[in-house]
């Protein structure tokens, strides 16, 4: 009687061949979804670095876009054209004369 005790809690060879082999299947595979997991986050990250690239450039074009519309606007006043022309192409008015100071 012994011995079919002992035959009972003896554990078949073929059956410890099946736990090892599902064991490295199962390492295998969480070895697979880490490396996964932790590329998808290295691309996550990168894809938000180019986002901010990205969002900061279209902050800059909105900001410029919204200075030349000012500038077009200005541009439109016959007041500013005067005094875009009396400073910066040295151009007077009637009656007025022109002085030039020389160094």
């Amino acid at each position: 009687m012994a011995t079919a005790a002992a035959n009972k809690l003896t554990v078949n060879p073929g059956s410890k061949r099946r736990i090892k082999m599902w064991m490295m299947f199962i390492v295998l595979f969480m070895g697979w979804a880490a490396y996964t997991f932790f590329g998808q986050i290295q691309q996550q990250n990168a894809t938000e670095l180019r986002l901010a690239a990205v969002m900061k450039q279209k902050e800059n074009a909105t900001n410029q876009a919204q200075q030349l519309q000012q500038e077009i606007e200005r541009l439109n006043d016959p007041e500013y054209i005067a005094q875009l022309a009396t400073k910066g192409q040295g151009m007077v008015k009637e009656g007025e004369q022109q002085i030039q100071v020389v160094k």
